[in-house]
């Protein structure tokens, strides 16, 4: 089965692919570049949900009828600023999607914030859209709490930051075998496996 992924991000096609290899399903994963790039979607609907769907739809429309498109939206959840920076944590420090920017915004907003105030966790949405109307929606979550240095060299955006409950390293140290096992994309992808390997749809 094909997924065309409904974004320009190089990472999470990295990522996405990553996680197809290790599910075991029989899926590729196509990225938007390879078919004339991402076509613009305003994410500007509040939710993970909507912002996934406007995203595989501006894809969709550029695709034959019969494609199936996966889009994912995803963010870090801040429990002492409310949510924030949630679905804006792309563009946190600005309109440019600048992931370093967004990092060392954040760590300057918590820098005064104790300890036991700085649980967070990434949540994720996979939407898949298919022919006729076709939607199936994924959401995996991860907790934990956010320290008050990025450290590590792996990963992107926020894994330096962000400390999974369980675990004394960030994602950025973890790895990412490791990441991919917990983190919030990985728990929605197995959930996205397991559909796809339902006999309907394998067939």
């Amino acid at each position: 089965m094909k997924l065309y992924l409904a974004s320009g991000n190089a990472h999470k096609a990295q990522e996405m692919n990553a996680l197809a290899a290790a599910s075991g399903v029989d899926v590729e994963i196509i990225s938007a570049r390879a078919v004339g790039g991402m076509p613009p979607a305003e994410e500007d609907t509040g939710t993970f949900i909507g912002n996934a769907r406007k995203k595989a739809l501006a894809l969709k429309a550029a695709l034959p009828p019969e494609a199936w498109v996966l889009a994912d939206d995803s963010g870090l959840c801040v429990d002492f600023l409310g949510g924030a920076p949630g679905v804006e944590s792309a563009y946190y420090a600005g309109a440019q999607g600048d992931g370093a920017a967004n990092l060392k915004k954040l760590v300057e907003v918590m820098r005064e914030v104790p300890a036991g105030r700085r649980g967070a966790f990434f949540t994720c949405v996979l939407l898949l859209a298919g022919p006729a109307g076709a939607e199936q929606i994924f959401e995996g979550r991860c907790a934990g709490a956010l320290l008050t240095a990025p450290r590590g060299g792996a990963g992107f955006g926020y894994d330096p930051l962000f400390m999974p409950a369980g675990y004394s390293q960030s994602f950025a140290e973890l790895g990412d075998a490791i990441k991919n096992g917990l983190s919030h994309r990985g728990r929605a992808w197995a959930q996205l496996a397991e559909w796809l390997r339902r006999p309907v749809v394998a067939g």
